[in-house]
């Protein structure tokens, strides 16, 4: 999974990205001191890996992971090359998710390109651009579909929901917020637009405000309210607390946070914000050689999830030996789990549950 930081300039993105990835991506307090994205991978915490490792004394652990990148600040006029419009846009199409950055902090010696902050304006500036950049797409494609459409009536239909999409984009919301049905849903996703992209906000804000009522804090609620209107998701986060306990041990972090009345590092809420965007879980498997996670799409059989771990495993596959992660804690291993009869034996058809650990019989 890949998540790209975006956000205006001096928002602090490079110093969230920094946090995150414990990487030193050049940040300043001027505009575009990112040009080049910054790429980071980061392990997903799972704290059910420790807890297995304690059963099976692996050689090698293997957490999920996840990749950040810093995208360069964005400004009003990027669709049409403004700064590094041009270069930011590329970027952001590569991603799964969008973590848009916007400032909810008042500090006169931190400059804000436009002057002030208004997080409502800064949200609208970058899906704006992010709009008009669609907007050229789309024209392209339906211009491509009507003209499919004289030997092929199914590009009629694509042509009449791209037309219906376009004015919806032209009056200024994004591609996320349009309504359609599962088969439309289809069309629109496949064209990839940047407006249609899911979106967790992180609302950068001092100390203060994240660790007081966070409703008291305007700026932070004008995140909400927009957020609210176009169905996506809100981050309270402090990029610069952040920062400060990337290089803090395990325990020395831990009780930092449980200090300030938190159970978990920002990393952690915006992984598991960033999971139930995209509908991901994660399965386990478990042995003396290594304890691993590997990541899923919710819903997906379990032929596909053998196929994560490697293409033959899902060709030969015959079936998974399942059994959920609390029950064998609970046992204290899996040949007491299936003792117990607390082991499935699973088919094609079976439904991956998050934590399950498996065995996948196969033969090829």
């Amino acid at each position: 999974m890949k998540l790209g930081i975006v956000g205006l300039p001096n928002v602090g993105k490079s110093t969230l990205f920094n946090a995150l990835t414990s990487l030193k991506a050049q940040s300043a307090n001027y505009p575009f001191c990112t040009i080049d994205p910054n790429v980071g991978i980061v392990s997903v915490p799972d704290k059910r890996l420790d807890a297995l490792a304690n059963i099976y004394n692996p050689k090698k652990i293997t957490p999920a992971v996840i990749e950040f990148v810093d995208i360069a600040g964005l400004v009003k006029g990027a669709s049409s090359g403004e700064g590094l419009g041009n270069k930011f846009l590329s970027h952001i199409r590569q991603v799964d998710v969008i973590v848009h950055v916007v400032r909810c902090f008042e500090d006169g010696n931190i400059i804000h390109v436009d002057g002030s902050v208004n997080p409502r304006r800064d949200i609208e500036t970058i899906n704006l651009e992010l709009i008009l950049s669609d907007v050229e797409v789309l024209e392209r494609r339906i211009d491509k579909a009507e003209k499919l459409a004289k030997g092929d009536k199914k590009y009629a239909h694509e042509a009449s929901v791209l037309r219906e999409l376009l004015a919806h984009l032209q009056d200024g919301l994004s591609a996320r917020t349009f309504a359609c049905d599962v088969e439309d849903r289809a069309v629109v996703q496949e064209i990839g637009l940047l407006s249609g992209k899911p979106v967790i906000y992180a609302a950068n804000m001092d100390d203060a405000s994240l660790t007081g009522d966070l409703s008291a804090n305007p700026l932070y609620t004008a995140v909400c309210e927009v957020a609210a209107e176009e169905g996506s998701d809100v981050l309270p986060i402090c990029a610069q607390m952040e920062a400060e306990i990337c290089d803090m041990s395990r325990e020395e972090k831990e009780l930092f946070l449980s200090e300030l009345g938190f159970t978990e590092s920002g990393l952690d809420r915006l992984i598991r914000k960033s999971y139930e965007r995209l509908g991901l879980i994660s399965f386990l498997t478990a042995g003396e050689p290594e304890v691993r996670a590997w990541t899923i799409t919710r819903g997906d059989r379990a032929p596909q999830a053998a196929g994560k771990i490697h293409t033959d495993f899902e060709r030969g596959f015959i079936r998974a030996e399942v059994v959920a992660f609390d029950k064998l804690i609970e046992c204290g291993s899996f040949a007491s789990a299936k003792e117990r009869g607390l082991v499935r034996s699973e088919g094609k058809e079976y439904v991956m549950q998050d934590g399950d650990v498996v065995l996948f019989r196969f033969n090829v």
